[in-house]
């Protein structure tokens, strides 16, 4: 437990040795599960919960502060588990009309992540408040950081804000904020790859939340993972980042990577000649990328700020090969919807890479700019006009 100002304490947990955060994001710097009570004059409210796993640390911090039968409210900014996991075990102990506050779509959530239909619900919207003697929460919807659910919790009193996700950081220390961070540049690396992972696909309500919040006269962003962020220290950096790698790239041309490997160099000459059928319609940067040539890094993000882009892959054992799925694994399946998109490759034997990678990208939403092109073994002069005549139709897509 460590208190922040008069009346508001952090009690959740940390987790220093978590090295991979839902499946698919590596956490060099572990993570911690903010969670925060609000004690006012005539009520107590927790503000977010914690990960199911750190239960009884977590109770035991909240005991540091007020007796488990002395909250009165839960407000729950966003309903992902490891903000919420802890609840079913929590809620037993607490009195039991306790107030549950979060959205339309939290409410939905939380009773599948509970188990329980008997919740007592409060379901919140713009201008709602909720007083809590000389300290007040007021909730802002701010969707799609990162869930449909997503709010942030605003105490003018005091001048903080609780914005569960938005802001934060997998990095644990024991220091609770920026002010006496011990190593600013690790946490500034994670705070970059918690941005990309989480946030990156919806850079727009990422521009939105920022305006919601530069209407507010505060001091402190109080997130649920990393350190509290305080104005003059770390905040103004960190709001900074977020509006500079959201807003959009202004490029003077077109980008229209054309993604291939390639066996035997056919693909390759297939690749070529969609690069060639694109120029040739429209003024714009084509670069050819043969996947295993580049950090897959590199591609993803050429992939997804690209305003179009070709796939071409071989066929081995009846499918694409594993470097073309490693790439549309980096995929922004959001931000990439209706991206327009082409795919073709050479094959020996069955072919079937070409039409699974085309299923994927039409499973994903991107919009196919023409039927996707396979080729026996070398092409021939007739299979690399087609080519250029793909090339052509994704140009003409745009």
């Amino acid at each position: 437990m460590k208190q922040i100002k008069e009346g508001i304490f952090e009690v959740g947990a940390l987790n220093p040795a978590l090295r991979v955060f839902d499946i698919v994001m590596t956490t060099d710097y572990g993570t911690s599960y903010n969670s925060y009570l609000v004690k006012g004059s005539a009520k107590t409210a927790l503000i977010d919960v914690c990960h199911k796993s750190f239960f009884d640390v977590y109770r035991e911090n909240i005991r540091e502060v007020c007796d488990l039968k002395s909250i009165d409210c839960i407000v729950l900014n966003h309903n992902e588990p490891d903000h919420t996991g802890a609840l079913a075990q929590l809620l037993p102990e607490l009195r039991e009309d306790v107030a549950i506050y979060t959205s339309q779509a939290g409410s939905i959530y939380i009773k599948a992540i509970t188990n329980r239909a008997d919740l007592n619900l409060h379901v919140v919207k713009e201008g709602d408040s909720l007083d809590l003697g000389g300290k007040t929460l007021r909730f802002i919807p701010a969707p799609f950081l990162h869930w449909p659910d997503s709010i942030f919790t605003y105490l003018p009193e005091e001048r903080v804000v609780f914005t569960c996700d938005f802001l934060g950081a997998h990095y644990a220390e024991p220091y609770l904020f920026d002010t006496n961070m011990a190593y600013p540049e690790k946490y500034r690396k994670a705070f970059l790859g918690y941005y990309q992972a989480i946030f990156g696909p919806f850079k727009k309500y990422v521009l939105a939340g920022l305006e919601k919040l530069g209407k507010l006269d505060f001091d402190m962003v109080l997130p649920s993972h990393g350190p509290v962020l305080t104005r003059g220290c770390m905040l103004e950096e960190a709001m900074e980042k977020y509006r500079e790698w959201s807003t959009p790239v202004r490029r003077e041309r077109r980008r229209v990577p054309v993604f291939y490997t390639s066996a035997y160099g056919n693909t390759r000459r297939l690749a070529q000649a969609v690069a060639k059928g694109i120029l040739s319609k429209v003024d714009a940067e084509v670069p050819l990328f043969d996947i295993i040539d580049h950090p897959m890094a590199e591609m993803h993000r050429e992939l997804n700020e690209s305003d179009a882009f070709a796939v071409g892959t071989p066929t081995i054992n009846r499918d694409a090969v594993p470097p073309v799925w490693e790439l549309l694994a980096g995929m922004d399946a959001i931000g990439c919807q209706k991206r327009p998109c082409a795919v073709f490759g050479s094959y020996g034997w069955s072919g079937e890479g070409v039409p699974n990678v085309a299923a994927r990208l039409s499973s994903l939403k991107c919009a196919l700019a023409a039927d996707p092109l396979r080729v026996t073994f070398v092409p021939a002069p007739e299979d690399l006009k087609k080519a250029e005549e793909l090339g052509a139709a994704l140009a003409e897509s745009l």
